[in-house]
Parts: C-alpha cells; sequence; structure tokens
C-alpha cells in the first residue's frame, strides 16, 4: 500500500488521502455534480483508478450517481457521519439551548460555528422568523475573513499567523488584504466582538462572540441581521444579549467535564 510522509512523522496512507480528498472535492461542490474526467483532473490520478474509486464509495453509500452513471455528487453516508458528529459533541449540545433563547429574545438569526483551518463551519443555527433561508447554513463553510464568526475567532489568534493574502472577495464589502484584516481583527479585540457588515453575504451585518472555554478560542456565536432592520438602538441590544449569552454559555461549559478534549 502506497505511504507518503505526514505531519508528525506518521505516514499517510495514499489511498485513504486520495478518497477523502474526493469526497471533500464533491461537497464543496455542493448542487453542481461532476463527470469523471473533471473529478480525475482534479484530483490528479488516472481516470482508471478514479472510476474505480468512485464505485466502490457509490457501493458503500458515500457518493451517488444520475441514472446515466455520468455524474457524480456526494452521497447520503457523508450526512449521516455529519449528524453524528454533532450528536456526539458535548460543546454543541450545551450550546444549543442557548441558541434558542438568544434567537427569542432577538427575533434574529443565530449561529454557532467552528474554527477549521481559515474556514469556519456552521454548527447550528436558529433561524429568524422573519428572515428564513431556503438552505440550513449547518455543516457548510465559510472563509474566517469573511464574516463575524470567523473574525471573533481569528481575533482570538496573533496576527503572525494569517495568509498573506490577497483573499476571496465574497462581497464588495469584504476585506481582502491582510493589512485591512489585521486592523479589522485590532477593533475586534478592543470592542470584544467582531462585526461583519456584508463582507460575507449583502444586506447582512453580524456581530461574533468567541466562547473562550477553549484557548485559543474554536467556537464562536454570532447575529445576523438584515441592514432594513438594524437601528442603533437595536445594535445596542444585541451586543447586550449576545454578550450576556457568551458568559452563560462559559459558564455552563463546566457540565462538559470529562468528555474527551477533541483535537
Amino acid at each position: 500500500m502506497a505511504e507518503t510522509e505526514g505531519a508528525g512523522g506518521v505516514r499517510e496512507v495514499k489511498s485513504a488521502a486520495r478518497t477523502l480528498d474526493l469526497l471533500e472535492l464533491l461537497a464543496a461542490r455542493g448542487d453542481r455534480p461532476a463527470r469523471l474526467q473533471e473529478l480525475a483532473d482534479a484530483l490528479g490520478v488516472p481516470r482508471s483508478s478514479m472510476y474505480a474509486l468512485l464505485q466502490t464509495l457509490i457501493g458503500r453509500g458515500w457518493v451517488r450517481t444520475d441514472t446515466t452513471g455520468s455524474l457524480y455528487g456526494i452521497g447520503i453516508r457523508a450526512l449521516l457521519t455529519g449528524t453524528g458528529y454533532l450528536d456526539s459533541d458535548p460543546r454543541v449540545r450545551a450550546v444549543r439551548p442557548y441558541l434558542d433563547e438568544a434567537s427569542e429574545a432577538l427575533g434574529e438569526t443565530i449561529h454557532l460555528a467552528r474554527l477549521d483551518g481559515m474556514d469556519v463551519a456552521y454548527l447550528a443555527t436558529r433561524e429568524s422568523h422573519e428572515y428564513l433561508r431556503t438552505i440550513s447554513r449547518v455543516g457548510r463553510r465559510l472563509p474566517a475573513h469573511a464574516g463575524a464568526l470567523g473574525k471573533a475567532l481569528l481575533a482570538e489568534r496573533p496576527d503572525e499567523t494569517l495568509p498573506e493574502g490577497p483573499y476571496e472577495a465574497l462581497t464588495p464589502r469584504t476585506r481582502t488584504t491582510r493589512a485591512s484584516l489585521v486592523t479589522d481583527l485590532a477593533a475586534t479585540r478592543a470592542r470584544g466582538h467582531s462585526v461583519d457588515r456584508e463582507e460575507g453575504v449583502p444586506g447582512i451585518v453580524g456581530f461574533g462572540f468567541a466562547l473562550r472555554y477553549d484557548t485559543p478560542a474554536r467556537d464562536a456565536i454570532s447575529c445576523s441581521v438584515p441592514t432594513t432592520r438594524l437601528t442603533p438602538a437595536h445594535e445596542d441590544r444585541i451586543v447586550r444579549v449576545m454578550t450576556e449569552t457568551r458568559a452563560r454559555i462559559e459558564a455552563a461549559t463546566g457540565g462538559t467535564a470529562g468528555a474527551p478534549l477533541w483535537r
């Protein structure tokens, strides 16, 4: 079995890494199915090897194909595994009730997300009754530099860890240079929370609050509100309620004592 040197001197199993690369690629494409040659080219593997891998994963439910057998997408097993991750995580279970309370108090959308490299992955969402999304964010990713959740977590880390850039622009307001992001993170640290004014989604302002039950923080909560409903008084109330919610969550995480400390 082919292996390559991985992190920490542990050998990486090449066939396993290729399988994971394929699944991550299909997941990232969302509702855009891929053809065999596209996948083979993207991962730099022979077409015959890619076909054999796809057929194996189709048989196990990790990949699905259309009736012609020419288009491929992520399979239902990925959903079941992701649900298992959420159900088994003690921090997610502990935070969910507070998301409900914050959403009820503010009437706005509340998120919980976790930092994964330079992205944030959404772990839970409580949608506003006034602003319903057609697709849930749970399980989806957003570049950390482009939203309140990510900026709240990046501010918990030294600026030296930031990539040089330029960064991807999701809207005309996204901060795409390292210098502008560093300035914004300094303001985040000073005020104690991050602010995203249409940097990730047009028409939406977000307020992010790192949950400091880990050092550095890996999780954050946020409140998202349409610009049409954001008045100075409402902004003040959002910051107050979310600050209180963060404090209550951090105080309650003693209930996860004895749970595994996942890396």
